[in-house]
């Protein structure tokens, strides 16, 4: 398998475990796990090195206060 991407150790060592598809990937399949995965970190990366920058292009919600991330939410 060709991959036009070259990784360190530890790049490829997250994109194999990456790889290995949940239960819920496995049902619909993917063609090509590994690159699936590179493509997961690489946006994943990317939203956490520039959150604020990110947040429009990975259609992420705006940021939240304090007292919105410590809201547990009670009773079902």
């Amino acid at each position: 398998m060709s991959h036009e991407h070259q990784h360190d150790a530890t790049d490829q060592d997250r994109i194999d475990r990456r790889a290995e598809l949940l239960p819920e990937e496995e049902t619909v399949g993917s063609a090509d796990p590994e690159a699936q995965a590179e493509a997961i970190l690489e946006e994943s990366d990317a939203r956490t090195e520039d959150p604020e920058g990110t947040q429009g292009e990975f259609g992420q919600t705006g940021a939240r206060t304090s007292e919105q991330a410590s809201h547990t939410p009670t009773g079902a």
